[in-house]
Formats: structure tokens, sequence, C-alpha cells
């Protein structure tokens, strides 16, 4: 891939556009035609910029774990408390969750339709990401203990903070009643919510 396809805005959109109707009707539901009528373009003209459906669905789910990983690297790259750390860490998380909610439906839904390749790409990218806030709450909250018990019982508190943020897009299209939190009420409770369930289980 050249420098110039990564940065081109036609490709950006027709990604965005991919991941719209992906989460929408699920990648088996959508045609290349449909995606190049989308972003305006004809479908034998995706071609130009991705190989086929498979390729959009590749870059989408291992771009979004990169950039997950890298944004959660530069969280702990400093010499902040471990606290602060992790505060920045649920943030961008959160931040994630609320801004790119196609892609969490995606990842949950469509993972499987990846080959094999790319799937073991995502989850290795995964397992470093899970790993880089593992090892912020055991600093932040040395309630865990350092044992291999502790550990676990961190790692799944991870998970389980993870669920939360990532049920965000779900419990959206579900919602029935009073108007939802807007999207920087919903940060904060999110953020709250996130931190303190390490608390409590770290205490």
């Amino acid at each position: 891939m050249s420098p110039d396809q990564v940065k081109s805005p036609r490709r950006a959109q027709i990604l965005d556009e991919a991941a719209q109707l992906f989460a929408a009707r699920g990648f088996h539901g959508v045609s290349v035609d449909e995606i190049g009528a989308a972003s305006g373009i004809t479908g034998p003209g995706l071609y130009r910029h991705f190989r086929g459906k498979d390729a959009m669905l590749a870059e989408l789910l291992v771009g979004i774990s990169e950039r997950l990983l890298a944004g959660g690297r530069a969280c702990v790259a400093g010499d902040a408390p471990a606290a602060e750390a992790l505060d920045a860490l649920v943030r961008g998380h959160v931040a994630f969750a609320i801004g790119e909610p196609a892609l969490i439906v995606l990842h949950d839904r469509d993972l499987a339709s990846l080959p094999e390749a790319e799937q073991r790409t995502v989850r290795r990218l995964q397992r470093a990401y899970v790993e880089i806030w593992v090892t912020v709450v055991l600093e932040a909250y040395p309630g865990f203990g350092r044992t291999s018990d502790g550990e676990s019982r961190a790692r799944a508190a991870v998970h389980a903070v993870f669920g939360l943020l990532n049920s965000t897009p779900h419990s959206a299209t579900r919602h029935r009643g009073p108007r939802p939190p807007g999207p920087d009420a919903m940060a904060e409770l999110l953020r709250t919510l996130a931190l303190g369930a390490f608390a409590a289980a770290g205490s």
C-alpha cells in the first residue's frame, strides 16, 4: 500500500461507508456495488483502492486494533502515576467506544469473516492492548496482589470493563424512553463506572 493510498480522503470515505453498511447489515449482506454507491463511486472503481470487501474488513478491524494499541502505549509512555495512566487509558477507550460504534459492532459480529491470518493479527494486537491495561491496573490497585491469581483477577476485570465500554453502541440502538445522555455526559458516566469497577475489584 502506497503512502498516497493511506492518506487518500476517498479511501478513508470508502472505509467509513463500508463500516456503516457492514455494521447495519452484516459483512455478507453488503455488496461492493452498494459500498460504491454510498461512496459516490462505481463498484468497479473501488478496486483501484481495495482488492475487495475482505480487504476493507481487514483494514477496518486490523486498523482499529493498531490504533488502540498505539494509543494505549502512548498513555503509559511517560512517568505519570499508574492512576493517571489508567484514567488516560479509560478516556481513550471511551472516546473510541462513543466515536466508533460501527467498528465495535463489526468486530463483535464479523471478526470471524476475516481470513485466519488477519484474525490472528487482530487477536495478537488485542492481547498486547489488554496486557498494557493489566500492568497499569496492578500498579494502580495493589489490592489485586502480585500473584498469578491477582493477575488473573485483574485481567478479568479489564475484560469486564471492556464489555461495559463496548456495550455502548448496542445499548444506544435498543434505548427506549427518555433521551439518553449526550456524548460528553455518556463519556463521563462510562469513565466513572470503569474506574469504579477497578477500584471495587482491587480494594
